[in-house]
């Protein structure tokens, strides 16, 4: 069990009573109303439905659909390019000028975390304001900005709402063309595919507020609208202390922000190396707009809540041999051509870029390089181009305990020939690109794979666009325990595909005891929804795939897609893939979705609340008299189903063809606790 659903189950067994606004009232006042329960969630969810899964965090989301508010609630809905869509759980409150949501502490709390959404500016580029923060007698500001949000048109995307096709040669749905060919002058309504209209503010409160106090947010008064999403409350404890260290206010360091301290950094590092210490980052912000590049050496701060080190993105006077035309702040290692860098260990400071356009051959992540034998722990990471990327070859590093938030693209990759690496218990939000990911890219066989790795008890929501969790080719690859919510465009919750040039999958595959919720978007080139789990065999064959312990709850569409791609469908094929101890609480049309060649078994999948036909079987599209190519196994226990009956029924067994492209789809209730007969 986690720290917050312990703390929840605490909350419950001492059937805690909620307070009252601590502003007292006068003896002959009559009582103020008591406050309303607290309603704690999990990625929008009833936290009995995911314990022991995801991380454990030290924090307590509650959702603002669930709060007081003279506001409208907006959602639920899950299509992309809406605003709802990409809240958590779908819905969110919108407020006018002077209107509020007011949440309820559920436990003792002296930080906040408020996910919103403002308005950009007409032009792009975002707008400022400030949200009225209200607790206890204590009345406060919390800064907003959109300046980090909103990306518009085609890959890889423009800041400008106005801006015209980047790529009028691509197919477009929209027109169902290529409007450079087929409809010339072509151009859709503007702005053109909006996204990412999320961003998070965080703030320490001053004092610790008790279990039952309120905590009411005001929306601005100069803003047309501003909706609030969710918040988190904390705890947080006294700033981390060490003396006997290499401390970087000691080498001329500004812990006001003010000026420059890349310089005092690096003379604490080579000073730290020297001296046999750890480098030490008092309470502060310092500002760093360029990479410090990190060998042999351990940096402390306080804790992310007390020190933190954020810098300007800069346009660098020419290219970079590596290509980047900006530079930020981020903590690098040596090149992989160099051997990498060794026993680097990060912990305890936040890192705060200023990414706001999505520019791929820049290295504006906030950790980057090769690395081994290293660590990177109790991080916060906001606004860089990807939280942690690594181009190996390398090994043996650890990436545990960290949050990693509003990210231009991912938040986490192992990248090229990345071997018996772990990242565990992370909390990943608004990534813009896949949340956590191994990529084994091949560049033509000239690097290693990736082997070895682990994903284990992350928790992932909300991603912009593509997968909760993706592996990208490697061999014996596990993830496992983790929480998945929210996927909204063009990827699923977890995904396994041959593509992008990665190595081929071998030795074993394992997706064990991961819980997604409301996952799976409709692909919009193919114009059909995904799968919660969607394994796709676009450039190779796929075969050694264990699914145990799953828990797919609310998919969009269905549960578990299987496909190759219509150009390669006579090419590729999946074997050796099986399933079993999954349940499935919910899903807009199949529990599988088969569109190849192939088979899987499965063995005691439990499925309720099923929108359309158990199994989806198209298989390679070859519509054979034999029956589809694509073969389900039936080893026992496979039990439940919804609209059609039995989802594993025996006239579905083992190929009959009941391909339907697009099935009406059925919203499911809500998932709840499952109980066994």
């Amino acid at each position: 069990m986690t720290r917050s659903t312990t703390l929840v189950a605490a909350l419950a067994a001492a059937s805690l009573t909620v307070g009252v606004i601590a502003a007292g009232p006068a003896a002959s006042a009559a009582p103020p109303d008591p406050a309303p329960a607290a309603v704690v969630t999990r990625a929008a969810l009833d936290p009995a439905l995911t314990v022991g899964r995801g991380a454990d965090v030290p924090f307590l989301e509650q959702e603002a659909e669930n709060a007081v508010t003279n506001g409208t609630v907006i959602g639920p809905g899950r299509e992309a390019y809406t605003i709802e869509a990409e809240a958590s759980g779908r819905k969110a409150v919108r407020l006018l000028p002077g209107q509020y949501v007011e949440f309820t502490l559920p436990a003792a709390a002296n930080a906040l975390t408020v996910r919103y959404s403002i308005p950009d500016a007409p032009g792009g580029g975002g707008l400022t304001a400030k949200l009225g923060v209200t607790t206890g007698k204590k009345a406060t500001s919390l800064g907003l900005t959109s300046q980090y949000a909103y990306l518009y048109n085609q890959y890889p995307f423009t800041n400008d709402p106005a801006a015209g096709l980047l790529h009028p040669d691509w197919w477009l749905a929209e027109c169902g063309c290529v409007p450079q060919f087929d409809q010339p002058g072509f151009e859709p309504v503007k702005p053109f595919r909006p996204m990412k209209f999320y961003d998070e503010e965080r703030m320490l409160l001053g004092k610790t507020y008790k279990a039952g106090e309120r905590i009411r947010l005001t929306a601005p008064a100069d803003l047309a609208w501003t909706v609030i999403d969710l918040i988190d409350t904390e705890l947080v404890g006294k700033p981390h202390v060490k003396l006997v260290a290499s401390n970087v206010l000691a080498f001329g360091a500004d812990p006001t922000g003010r000026k420059d301290s890349a310089k005092a950094f690096d003379k604490a590092i080579a000073f730290a190396k020297k001296a046999g210490l750890t480098v030490y980052v008092p309470p502060g912000t310092y500002r760093v707009d360029r990479h410090i590049v990190v060998d042999d050496v351990t940096i402390r701060g306080a804790g992310h809540w007390y020190t933190t080190i954020k810098g300007r993105e800069v346009a660098l006077a020419e290219p970079a041999a590596d290509g980047s035309t900006h530079t930020g702040v981020g903590f690098y290692g040596k090149d992989a051509a160099a051997g990498g860098s060794r026993n680097v260990h990060l912990s305890g400071f936040a890192i705060e870029g200023d990414v706001r356009e999505r520019i791929d051959t820049d290295q504006v992540n906030a950790v980057g390089g090769a690395f081994h034998d290293s660590s990177f722990s109790d991080l916060h990471i906001q606004h860089t181009k990807v939280g942690l990327w690594f181009d190996g070859p390398m090994s043996n590093v650890a990436v545990e305990d960290n949050i990693i938030v509003d990210q231009i693209a991912d938040a986490l990759n192992f990248h090229l020939g990345v071997t018996d690496s772990v990242a565990r218990n992370n909390f990943v939000r608004n990534s813009g690109d896949d949340g956590l990911a191994m990529w084994a890219e091949s560049r033509g066989g000239t690097t290693p794979t990736n082997a070895g790795n682990v994903f284990d008890h992350n928790t992932v929501q909300t991603p912009t666009l593509a997968n909760g969790i993706a592996i990208y080719g490697g061999t014996d690859i596990m993830v496992s325990g983790n929480l998945v919510a929210d996927t909204i465009r063009e990827g699923s919750a977890l995904h396994a595909g041959s593509r992008f040039g990665a190595h081929p999958f071998a030795g074993t595959l394992t997706f064990r005891d991961n819980t997604t919720a409301r996952a799976g978007t409709r692909e919009l080139n193919w114009n059909i929804g995904l799968g919660s789990l969607w394994i796709y065999a676009l450039e190779g064959s796929i075969s050694g795939v264990r699914v145990t312990g799953d828990h797919y709850l609310d998919s969009t569409y269905n549960a578990i897609m299987l496909v190759s791609e219509w150009g390669v469908k006579d090419l590729y094929s999946l074997s050796d893939v099986s399933f079993a101890d999954v349940r499935v609480d919910g899903t807009g049309t199949s529990v599988l979705s088969a569109r190849i060649e192939g088979s899987a078994s499965f063995e005691n999948v439990d499925a309720r609340n099923v929108g359309a036909v158990g199994i989806n079987n198209c298989g390679s599209f070859g519509f054979p008299p034999t029956g589809s190519e694509f073969s389900v196994i039936d080893l026992g226990g496979n039990d439940g189903g919804g609209t059609t009956g039995p989802w594993a029924g025996s006239w579905q067994l083992p190929n009959t063809i009941t391909c339907d492209d697009r099935p009406p789809v059925v919203a499911p209730p809500a998932p709840s606790p499952w109980v066994q007969p």
